[in-house]
């Protein structure tokens, strides 16, 4: 039997993930709903900021689970497919910028969605949270 070793996304990188996000939110005056998932996409961390839109919490978990099943950011999802496998997973697969992958080392550790600002802010504040923690923020 072979065995694979493997990066895991802890709670401490989440919780200063998420101040990180919050402090750039505060910044820029956009408060933010922010979901930090692991690579199986299991909740570690999210917060809805005063003042951000209670929808937002939604399509930052599906932004979330987006950018760690597919390992890459959520707006890859290509336009034609949108509906369909958006339909096809519940909505927990979107193609709403704000979703990046949180990739250490070469190894993707889960993802963050970012939801309640334009699409340009909510990927700034998202990576914001990838450059607390030194994650891959090139995608």
């Amino acid at each position: 039997m072979n065995f694979q070793t493997s990066l895991n996304l802890t709670h401490q990188a989440s919780l200063s993930m998420l101040q990180a996000a919050v402090n750039k939110a505060e910044e820029i005056n956009q408060p933010q709903c922010i979901v930090i998932v692991d690579a199986s996409g299991e909740l570690l961390a999210e917060i809805k900021m005063t003042g951000a839109k209670f929808l937002s919490r939604k399509s930052a978990m599906s932004k979330a689970l987006t950018a760690a099943s597919i390992r890459a950011p959520s707006s890859n999802i290509p336009e034609a497919v949108r509906p369909a496998i958006g339909a096809a997973t519940g909505g927990n697969v979107t193609g709403l910028s704000g979703g990046l992958p949180i990739i250490k080392d070469g190894i993707c550790v889960g993802g963050i969605g970012v939801g309640s600002g334009s699409p340009e802010q909510d990927v700034q504040v998202a990576i914001a949270a990838l450059d607390a923690v030194g994650a891959d923020t090139k995608f």
